[in-house]
């Protein structure tokens, strides 16, 4: 999952399926190491799973991350990894965010969640201070039986849209998203369906391409518009490519123009696939999170990813990569999130700064 850039992250035990994983990298992922990692979500077992990063509009430094707690809401942290928001307001799956949405006389970054406790879209606005506030209008019902992955995207036109999916069946539906006086409305304009699970996604907002990770089969590239149909090209695959099921997050990291990669989570293989973002989309190689000497521990079994090429202050001056570990270990605690300075990622796969 990614954001568009503005203009101007019991203890912890896998679920049984992420149990039976190996917990070591592939031997072809580059090693990096995370500097910051937040605070345990306060949900135990299998809770973590999506983050999105919130770039500050004057201040870079006072960015946010916000992530999901499957089991209870969402949770802002600050670029050290504290918590500083709790929103405890039901199961929220994954999260995205876009940037200069008109609403109330004002532009507003705006921040959908799938809600699988009541199967609606969740919606926030989000202050100058970075503070959320509900302004979903209603319950906005999706329609699904257990609304999953979500992404979001800004179409050359300035419309914005919402994609979600259903947990087993994978099927996806788009809504565009509609300013009613201060609240934000939802209308469905599209639906499809990718064959089997699918949960994380990425809507490029400079190419209009929407990239799906079906975890058992591979990663996809579609048309983000409403009217994109189900035509697809196959980027990657689970069977005789470079993901080890499952294939989970999902994000893009921004370059000028269309430069830039597509990063997915390889789950199976506790690491991460880079991609090229413009043409073929080029698989360009692995990455894995491991120990730190400061003793942050690496990830495993990872679910949702973000990534941003904005300079979010000196601690991360090239933009940082966030991942949900599955399995945080030192010292045991429940799940949490690792942020990875960009620069770490570049020199690993000898990447252009």
């Amino acid at each position: 999952m990614h954001r568009s850039l503005p203009v101007v992250l019991s203890f912890a035990l896998l679920s049984a399926c992420s149990a039976a994983k190996n917990s070591a990298p592939s031997a072809a992922a580059k090693p990096v190491f995370a500097s910051v990692e937040t605070e345990p979500v306060p949900s135990l077992q299998d809770a973590a799973d999506d983050p999105a990063i919130w770039i500050h509009p004057t201040d870079p430094a006072r960015s946010l991350i916000i992530g999901t707690d499957k089991k209870n809401g969402l949770d802002v942290y600050d670029l050290s990894g504290k918590r500083v928001q709790s929103l405890p307001d039901g199961r929220m799956n994954n999260v995205d965010l876009r940037y200069g949405f008109a609403l109330g006389g004002a532009e507003v970054a705006i921040v959908a969640a799938t809600n699988r406790t009541d199967q609606t879209l969740a919606l926030y606005a989000v202050d100058a201070d970075g503070r959320l506030s509900n302004v979903a209008d209603g319950k906005i019902a999706t329609g699904l039986l257990d609304p999953y992955g979500l992404c979001m995207y800004r179409s050359p036109k300035g419309e914005y849209f919402v994609f979600a999916n259903d947990n087993d069946s994978g099927a996806f539906k788009q809504w565009q998203l509609e300013a009613r006086g201060n609240k934000v409305g939802a209308r469905q304009v599209r639906e499809f369906a990718v064959g089997s699970q699918a949960e994380g996604c990425a809507a490029d907002d400079g190419t209009g391409h929407l990239y799906i990770a079906e975890e058992d089969v591979g990663l996809w590239r579609y048309s983000a518009a409403p009217d994109g149909g189900s035509e697809r090209t196959q980027i990657d695959s689970v069977a005789n490519g470079h993901l080890t099921d499952d294939a989970e997050g999902v994000t893009i990291f921004y370059g000028s123009g269309d430069t830039g990669y597509v990063i997915v989570s390889s789950q199976g293989s506790n690491d991460y696939n880079v991609y090229l973002r413009n043409g073929d989309n080029k698989f360009l190689g692995k990455f894995a999170i491991v120990a730190s000497p400061e003793g942050i521990d690496g990830t495993s079994d990872t679910d949702g990813i973000d990534v941003t090429s904005t300079a979010l202050g000196a601690a991360f001056p090239h933009g940082v990569f966030v991942a949900q570990d599955g399995k945080n270990t030192n010292p045991s605690a429940a799940q949490n999130f690792k942020l990875v300075p960009w620069e770490r990622i570049a020199a690993a796969l000898g990447l252009p700064l």
